[in-house]
């Protein structure tokens, strides 16, 4: 069972999040928050697999509740999907390099916000195409890097290095195996790895790596 809590400052919006969630068979909320701190306060005592967190709350708003979720050891096992209005939101990027393993629109469809969980849950990024031109449009615009982030791409082995500018296409790891001939669990073992040696808290910022690093698919 996929243990979810909320993070959103509109009632309404809870309501509705937790309707869906709680008719699939394999997922339950398991808390709500109508702000940040009451947000951590919550993943320390229950402890939920996902958040899916508001970027647009008053006071501290998710990007720093995000900050600071990634910032705890004792909350590094909840992944965060970032909930906004608008897919072009100017926030997505920074989101995204803040640890965010994703994010959905507000008006997803229902099968589409019980699959994100479900992909993020299974350890994967939501992070769809259209989402990986944002971000690449939005780098544009940016000069600062999460410092954290080993742009350097020297420890990657060559496979590394394909699998990170696979996963910059926005392709899930069996479209990846799929295109490559290798199977799922390669495709995530190389990203596990890459992960770990550029100190990517999330697949998500392996995106924002690859821009910086230029790295393309070959053709």
């Amino acid at each position: 069972m996929i243990r979810v809590a909320l993070a959103d400052d509109h009632e309404l919006v809870r309501m509705g999040l937790r309707a869906l969630i709680d008719r699939e068979d394999d997922m339950e909320v398991i808390g709500e928050a109508s702000s940040g701190p009451e947000a951590i306060r919550l993943l320390k005592r229950l402890g939920p697999d996902i958040l899916l967190l508001d970027i647009r709350m008053p006071g501290m708003d998710g990007l720093e509740t995000l900050r600071q979720i990634r910032a705890d050891p004792a909350l590094v096992d909840t992944r965060v999907i970032v909930v906004t209005t608008f897919e072009v939101d100017r926030y997505v990027f920074v989101a995204l390099q803040a640890g965010a393993a994703g994010f959905i629109l507000k008006d997803t469809a229902p099968e589409e916000l019980a699959r994100a969980v479900r992909v993020v849950a299974d350890g994967e990024a939501l992070l769809s195409p259209s989402v990986t031109r944002r971000v690449v449009s939005l780098f544009a615009q940016q000069s600062a890097v999460d410092p954290a982030l080993d742009l350097s791409l020297d420890e990657l082995t060559d496979r590394e290095r394909e699998m990170v500018a696979w996963v910059a296409t926005g392709s899930s790891n069996e479209e990846i195996a799929a295109a490559l001939f290798v199977s799922p669990a390669t495709v995530r073992t190389h990203v596990s790895r890459a992960m770990l040696k550029l100190g990517a808290r999330s697949r998500a910022q392996l995106v924002v790596i690859a821009v910086r690093a230029g790295l393309t698919v070959p053709k």
